[in-house]
């Protein structure tokens, strides 16, 4: 019965794949330090450094409106021209896509440099994780050979999802569904040893680095009460039906900016919608979302309820806009602000709800929904508060939510069914 199942890895075989995958985890963490690091440079001098130069105010409309067109024009040139094309639609990815050809790399690299420091609502972890895959296996194919592509491919992957909350456990949970289902002997442990060394070394390497953790600082909780379930509930149903909404329309929004047919045109486009959404939502719409996360998280007595539901809807708007006209980057940092937004909004008109509860439960029910992972949407919310108290409830209240967005439509774009990897 068994005969077909094949051994248990060795411990020799572990340890000696141990260090390539270590030396991916640092590789990737590095590449991605360096591109945010790259971003920020290029974002002080966009909204800073060019504005003081010509006597423009930081928080003018028209700055945001300029840089967010001018952001989507050079997007639009780098797809159309630039040899790569900046690889495949982000529309169309997801955080285990495979890696695209060495020779996309430049170019993608530089799409989504120009979207991060543009202020484009998408995130970086789609297009990084493409990046290290593709560096990783070609490393691997060149000086490591018996490492094999998909390995090298997983091993990126979590050694970039490590990286990227600062811990080994995201790529972990990410990932058990991924390993549990590869064939052969062995405990699941077995099978996790070599990506969870990978997002270990990744998730050190940042925090070696300076990067900030995946933290911030809210009021605890203190404990169940029969009231939460009720109010939990509505507020992660609400949000993962808002990620559904979103999902629905996608496509369309997706098909409307590509019938311009080309780049240059469906991401100027794109950009000069951002900046009046920009200009409507106020600058803590713009970007990736997750400083502004922070800013919702640290103050959120600011904000009144009209202006979270405000920048819940301008960034939801935002992600898919972004991510419909050709810019380059992940959905899941944006739509973890619209969680954010959504569960202060509730907060603010339910009494006595405790806002570590609210923030868990709106990032978990969008999170839910646009990455259709229980594991992933579960961290998310933890980490958003830092709570561990929280942990029974939520995966109570994950359930019923589960069974809401198990069958929804994905928060992604279909791929072409032929695609012609000459064209943009």
């Amino acid at each position: 019965m068994t005969d077909d199942v094949a051994p248990a890895p060795s411990i020799r075989s572990l340890v000696l794949l141990a260090v390539p995958a270590i030396v991916i985890g640092v590789v990737s963490a590095l590449l991605l330090w360096s591109l945010e690091q790259l971003a920020d440079l290029l974002e002080q001098v966009l909204w800073h450094g060019l504005p003081d130069a010509v006597g423009i105010a930081p928080d003018s409309p028209w700055l945001t409106i300029g840089v967010l067109t001018a952001t989507g024009l050079a997007v639009g040139l780098v797809v159309q021209f630039v040899p790569g094309h900046a690889g495949p639609d982000s529309a169309t990815t997801e955080l285990d896509t495979p890696p695209p050809r060495l020779r996309e790399v430049p170019s993608i690299a530089l799409a989504v440099l120009i979207s991060l420091a543009g202020g484009v609502s998408l995130g970086p972890e789609n297009p990084i994780i493409a990046i290290n895959g593709a560096i990783a296996v070609a490393l691997c194919a060149r000086f490591v050979k018996v490492v094999p592509t998909k390995i090298a491919v997983l091993l990126a992957s979590a050694a970039t999802i490590g990286a990227l909350f600062g811990t080994p456990v995201a790529a972990a949970l990410v990932l058990t569904g991924t390993v549990a289902a590869v064939r052969g002997g062995g405990s699941l442990w077995d099978k996790l040893f070599l990506p969870v060394a990978a997002a270990g070394a990744g998730a050190l390497t940042m925090h070696l680095l300076g990067a900030p953790p995946l933290a911030f600082d809210v009021p605890a909780y203190g404990g169940p009460s029969p009231a939460d379930f009720a109010t939990g509930l509505l507020v992660a149903a609400v949000s993962a039906g808002l990620g559904i909404l979103a999902a629905f329309v996608f496509p369309y929004i997706h098909r409307g900016f590509h019938a311009l047919r080309h780049p240059v045109l469906f991401t100027t486009l794109g950009g000069l919608v951002l900046g009046i959404l920009g200009v409507i939502g106020g600058q803590i719409t713009l970007f990736k979302g997750l400083e502004q996360t922070g800013e919702l998280i640290a103050n959120p007595g600011d904000y009144s309820t009209g202006q979270l539901a405000l920048f819940t809807i301008v960034k939801i708007v935002a992600l898919l806009v972004a991510a419909s006209a050709g810019f380059r980057g992940g959905r899941i940092f944006p739509a973890v602000f619209v969680g954010v937004a959504l569960g202060l909004f509730f907060q603010s008109i339910i009494p006595g709800m405790p806002i570590g509860l609210a923030i868990a439960c709106g990032a978990m029910g969008i999170v839910l929904q646009a990455t259709k992972d229980g594991w992933m949407a579960i961290f998310v919310a933890v980490a958003m508060t830092g709570d561990i108290t929280l942990l029974p409830l939520l995966c109570v209240i994950v359930l019923p939510v589960w069974l809401l967005v198990t069958k929804a439509p994905e928060l992604a774009v279909k791929p072409p069914a032929i695609s012609d990897s000459s064209s943009p």
